[in-house]
């Protein structure tokens, strides 16, 4: 089952003339001619539709969460600065089938009566801005932008913004702040966007995946929607794979396939790369918690883990993880966790943003320690005092890159603690080009 990517690899797909010889835009007729923008909202409740950019919450109910003052302009704002490491799915939808994305901005942006929206694309991806701009001129061109689109007194304006070029600019208020030319930095919160968004007025920001699949519920009926997939989990989710398996890409998932399946099944990842054994994955983007190989294909409790938000965190962090913004990397025996988790935090002492003592401080304690560990100058104390670290950055800060930075330091160690001593113990071992250290008796070790 696609919804986002049926149509994704026709010839010139991109260009609107073909995109509406696909049924393109079919959803824009029906919303702005035979529905309201409150059944379009509706219809999006129903659906189950949850935010794809990572945190999970319903669209349909964050919608109903804006304020509707008289006389005060609304906005939607679709974040499209993806920057987690691990993920690359929007970008790969945008950059495709950019009218997906612009068919969707106009249905959202009608449910929620605002007339000016943005797309703030990452700052890298000049490429596909450009593509973005010149889809929407075609837009225009069709009279499917502008004032009184398709003669329904709708008036909308929608313009890519070139992102400010850091992670946290995928935070939205700090991408608000961005778009309003200052510095990138996260707001307190409240007053949340729904209330005082961009220029203080109310806005909704999300993601490029979620403001795309409401084209679809509006064309198909919410209930429709639901249909697919298990339990609170509904829809089809765009996953970026990447790692050590046979078929790395952008594969559009049913939500509640069993994630061995995603693995070692031909139509998805097609198995770890010959000659290999699973041995982690990050399920959902840099800063969810890594999992050893036993846990990510079945729950503590023994179950087949799916595909799903529920199913992947099914045990909290003591055992499981997060589906968070899909980007699924995986790791063979040869992969260092030492290293990686490293490398995760060298980006996020880069990225934090400075503003709270607990990021700012934190993330360069962890990305120093950790360096030292890797380079055989490690510690017995060294792994205790990251955990303390982590937990004293955690839902201490003012937005969740804090959280996200801690969060992969903590879990690397709570499933690969002994990888950890045995670069401690054995640095003349550990530091050998290619080492890795092999647990006696896991699945992974040859």
């Amino acid at each position: 089952m696609k919804i986002l990517t049926e149509h994704i690899d026709v010839p010139n797909i991109d260009t609107i003339d073909v995109f509406m010889k696909h049924g393109g835009y079919s959803a824009v007729q029906k919303a702005l001619k035979k529905m309201t923008p409150d059944e379009v909202t509706e219809e999006v409740k129903k659906s189950g539709l949850r935010g794809r950019g990572g945190a999970g919450f319903p669209v349909g109910m964050k919608w109903s969460f804006l304020a509707k003052p008289e006389g005060v302009p609304r906005y939607l704002v679709c974040n499209a600065d993806e920057s987690e490491p691990g993920t690359f799915k929007d970008h790969y939808l945008m950059w495709k089938s950019p009218h997906t994305l612009i068919e969707g901005m106009i249905v959202s942006s009608f449910a929620l009566g605002a007339n000016t929206s943005y797309i703030y694309v990452r700052g890298e991806l000049m490429y596909v801005i450009n593509i973005l701009e010149k889809a929407i001129q075609e837009a225009y061109d069709k009279g499917l932008l502008g004032k009184n689109i398709l003669g329904s007194g709708y008036d909308l304006d929608l313009f890519v913004q070139p992102g400010g070029g850091a992670y946290i600019c995928g935070e939205e208020t700090a991408l608000l702040e961005s778009l309003e030319g200052k510095r990138g930095n996260p707001r307190n919160k409240p007053p949340f966007p729904a209330v005082k968004g961009l220029w203080q007025c109310p806005t909704v920001v999300n993601n490029v995946e979620s403001i795309a699949a409401t084209s679809w519920i509006v064309n198909n009926g919410g209930d429709a929607y639901a249909a697919i997939g298990v339990g609170r989990s509904t829809g089809t989710k765009l996953i970026s794979a990447s790692g050590h398996i046979k078929k790395p890409g952008v594969y559009e998932i049913p939500l509640g396939i069993t994630v061995e399946d995603f693995i070692y099944s031909d139509e998805w990842c097609g198995g770890i790369r010959e000659g290999h054994k699973l041995k982690a994955v990050v399920a959902g983007g840099s800063s969810v918690p890594i999992l050893p190989a036993e846990l990510i294909l079945t729950t503590a409790a023994g179950e087949k883990r799916l595909m799903t938000y529920e199913s992947l965190s099914d045990g909290g962090f003591a055992t499981g993880t997060m589906l968070g913004s899909g980007g699924f990397v995986v790791m063979d025996e040869t992969a260092c966790i030492v290293h990686n988790t490293l490398t995760f935090a060298k980006f996020y002492h880069h990225e934090s943003c400075g503003q709270c003592s607990p990021c700012r401080e934190g993330t360069g304690w962890m990305d120093k320690v950790l360096n030292r560990i890797e380079h055989g100058q490690g510690r017995k104390e060294d792994i205790d005092l990251l955990v303390d670290v982590a937990k004293k950055i955690e839902g201490n800060t003012i937005c969740p890159l804090g959280d996200a930075a801690s969060w992969p330091v903590a879990a690397a160690i709570r499933h690969f603690r002994d990888e950890f001593e045995w670069h401690i113990e054995h640095p003349e071992l550990a530091t050998k080009p290619g080492a890795v250290f092999m647990r006696k008796g896991a699945s992974w070790t040859k």
